[in-house]
């Protein structure tokens, strides 16, 4: 039986090679990579919208080969000289080369079904997304290329980290910074369309993500300002039921529109249409 086994090749256990398949971080389900990809990385089980990567994200809003890019080669400096365990240039070194990205935001013009904008879009590989004397400086310099423009601005924000500790009030000077951008913008009567993922957290939550005239976000997105497990052990209280979701900031009111990330082209198209 054996020697027919070998000869024939029956029982042997065929192996399946990696990067074929993904785990739902919510339900569990086993996808083909495929099947994700065609689903523009929404589980087809539960719709949990995965978390995707700034040119993912491009990809999806904004028209093929539209994209200008602003200031692509800058980059944090290391301001405190911060050391430790690990120093804060050995954590940038260590975001670009993941990431292939020199700071964890991009910046530029595009189309969006032929409507021109200014646009911004984080992406939490890089420190968590965390706001960088960089990162503000990129988004302040988008903001005010939109007003000399006259361009309507759309950031995307998915960042899990605040301000950067490692550049100290360097960088929490930028959530003023882009905050005093985004008034200027109002005032010169341009709209701001602040679009919150998976995760929008902290600092960047506390100043551009939570400044726009019309803020749409996906379902089922971790959105505040400090996480619930922090929250919890701080007031020694449980929390409500779907607590810094979406669904649960857009019923209290700090949410103006949930899309799913299939029609959110469309819906952002619809709404440029109105407010310009």
């Amino acid at each position: 039986m054996n020697i027919f086994k070998k000869t024939f090749g029956f029982g042997k256990k065929k192996r399946v090679p990696d990067g074929l398949w993904s785990k739902c971080p919510n339900c569990s389900q086993l996808i083909f990579n495929k099947l994700l990809d065609e689903n523009l990385k929404v589980c087809p089980k539960c719709s949990y919208h995965f978390v995707l990567t700034c040119h993912q994200r491009l990809k999806l809003l904004v028209d093929q080969g539209s994209f200008i890019e602003f200031d692509k080669e800058m980059t944090s400096d290391d301001p405190l000289n911060f050391s430790g365990p690990k120093s804060y240039k050995d954590k940038l070194n260590q975001a670009k080369e993941k990431t292939k990205l020199k700071e964890a935001v991009i910046t530029g013009t595009a189309e969006i079904n032929k409507r021109l904008v200014a646009l911004a879009i984080t992406d939490s590989r890089f420190i968590m997304g965390s706001m960088g004397s960089a990162m503000g400086e990129k988004i302040t310099r988008m903001i005010e290329q939109a007003i000399l423009k006259r361009l309507p601005v759309i950031i995307t924000s998915g960042s899990g980290g605040g301000a950067r500790m490692y550049e100290g009030m360097f960088s929490l000077m930028q959530m003023a910074k882009t905050s005093g951008a985004l008034l200027k913008l109002k005032e010169a009567g341009l709209p701001y369309l602040s679009i919150l993922t998976h995760p929008t957290m902290a600092g960047v939550l506390a100043s551009f993500a939570g400044l726009g005239d019309i803020t749409i976000a996906e379902p089922g997105a971790l959105i505040g300002f400090t996480g619930p497990r922090v929250i919890k052990q701080t007031i020694k209280q449980d929390l409500p039921e779907g607590f810094q979701t979406s669904e649960f900031n857009k019923e209290h009111g700090f949410i103006d529109l949930i899309v799913e990330r299939k029609e959110l082209k469309e819906k952002i198209t619809t709404i440029l249409d109105y407010l310009t």
